[in-house]
């Protein structure tokens, strides 16, 4: 079976950039002088960062707007983007591959907009893609298929030709269910590596080495 279009998540997947946003709504609260609860990170996992604003305001009684714990957040984030994320080892050289070999290729992130665009820019990864879907585009999160149906109609190729790349079982039973193929992609932000090998068509430990999908 011949892959011809791929999507990937970014965080955790072609970014080396989870340790940014696991310790961001802790560290965070910290500067504020509330001590988080010790599953805080856990429940931002599946927020937008927006959500996970808002959380914390209510949450914790904070002093100041929702909004103004939004944009406080995105400045760290986007700080983190703009001068120091990196592509995970490998991932260059896998994705100049597939293009070599004529494989279409979707960016579909959790991540807002501007912010996912600045990530891309620094980590210099785009030139690879025909494009970029978030989860605020497309009005879902990846408990929802949706961003994944929308990259696919973007790239125009069929479902099982297609493989989503994602480095959380969450998102990749969200797209194993909606009948996709899928790769699960190493990343210690996710404690269930047992699950993801057992339920995934595809196991990629490093990028690095990388042989072929297809």
């Amino acid at each position: 079976m011949r892959l011809q279009g791929a999507i990937f998540d970014m965080d955790g997947t072609l970014l080396d950039s989870m340790q940014a946003w696991g310790s961001l709504g802790s560290n965070f609260l910290r500067r504020q002088g509330k001590e988080p609860t010790e599953d805080l990170d856990q429940t931002l996992w599946t927020m937008s960062l927006g959500e996970g604003a808002a959380y914390c305001a209510e949450r914790y009684g904070l002093s100041m707007e929702p909004e103004e714990v939004l944009r406080l957040m995105r400045v760290e984030i986007e700080d983190f983007y703009r001068f120091r994320v990196a592509p995970k080892p490998g991932v260059e050289r896998m994705l100049a591959l597939l293009k070599m070999e004529g494989v279409w290729m979707y960016v579909a992130t959790a991540t807002d907009h501007p912010l996912a665009d600045i990530a891309m820019d620094h980590a210099g990864l785009m030139k690879y893609f025909r494009g970029m879907i978030t989860c605020g585009d497309a009005g879902r999160r990846k408990d929802d298929p949706t961003v994944y149906e929308m990259a696919l109609r973007r790239l125009r190729c069929r479902k099982e030709d297609t493989v989503v790349f994602e480095d959380a079982l969450f998102a990749l039973r969200t797209a194993k269910a909606a009948g996709f193929r899928t790769a699960a992609v190493y990343d210690p932000s996710e404690p269930d590596q047992d699950a993801m090998k057992a339920e995934a068509d595809y196991y990629i430990r490093s990028f690095e080495d990388w042989t072929e999908i297809g």
